[in-house]
């Protein structure tokens, strides 16, 4: 009864202005749409009123401010300022079996992606003739040169780098725990909001693949296993999650593991 009440009253606000984009920077309406005002019924109202104009509106929010999460991801992570020094939260499960010497020091982002059906998290598969992880699901990044001048900087290189993501595209929260890989290197992931008009151009030398999973799908315990394998004759368990056509395990589950973690105040 409210609902269809609100329906009718027009959202006409008085600025009736047509912006760039062809609406009125008023309601959000087409001209199309205000001509046809008085001859919709009132479902048709409702669905413009409650669906269209609220996602047009959200749409022109610069895209960061449009996450939904945002708020609480930097109440959890480690905050841009403040660079987590510490080891691999998983280092002591690997001590016995890292190579010799201290840890290669790497980046990664973990972006996420505000779209109108629930934020997505970008990933893509590597190269399958790459020497190192071929084939596997990852976030951008890679090793952190001297000429990076830190974390940050280093995953905004790599990204630009691997999928051709400008810096401008990227809006940075802050850093989730260090991993340490099997391979040697302490990864930092900055997790950052990215441009939902980002176009991935994937460096064929580098990435076979650019593709976004539901963050909600990701953040359920019910979609992450625990996959035991030998490794150098010893037991292990590693993450993964099942996703139709990729195989998401190993230091990106366990990456995601840890923001989920985050995100439940663990």
């Amino acid at each position: 009864m409210y609902s269809a009440y609100r329906a009718v009253l027009s959202p006409c606000i008085g600025v009736c202005t047509l912006a760039d984009d062809g609406l009125c920077e008023g309601c959000l309406r087409t001209t199309a749409e205000i001509a046809r005002w008085s001859q919709m019924n009132d479902n048709e109202r409702l669905r413009l009123m409650e669906t269209i104009l609220p996602a047009r509106e959200q749409d022109r929010l610069p895209f960061a401010q449009r996450l939904s999460e945002a708020s609480r991801l930097r109440h959890v992570l480690h905050p841009l300022d403040r660079l987590p020094t510490a080891p691999g939260w998983n280092h002591e499960e690997l001590i016995d079996l890292l190579p010799p010497g201290p840890p290669a020091e790497a980046a990664v982002l973990a972006g996420l992606v505000p779209r109108p059906q629930g934020t997505q998290v970008l990933l893509t598969r590597r190269s399958d003739d790459l020497r190192h992880h071929g084939g596997q699901v990852s976030f951008p990044g890679g090793r952190i040169e001297a000429s990076d001048g830190g974390v940050l900087a280093a995953a905004l290189r790599e990204t630009q780098e691997e999928i051709a993501l400008a810096s401008e595209q990227i809006a940075p929260l802050g850093y989730l725990d260090p991993f340490t890989t099997i391979s040697g290197f302490r990864v930092v992931p900055v997790v950052a909001i990215i441009d939902p008009a980002y176009v991935p151009r994937p460096n064929p030398d580098e990435v076979a693949d650019v593709f976004e999973v539901p963050l909600d799908y990701l953040m359920a315990p019910a979609n992450l296993r625990r996959v035991e394998m030998d490794y150098r004759g010893r037991r292990r368990v590693v993450l993964e999650y099942g996703w139709p056509g990729q195989r998401i395990w190993g230091a990106t589950a366990a990456i995601l593991y840890n923001l989920r973690q985050r995100l439940e105040g663990v």
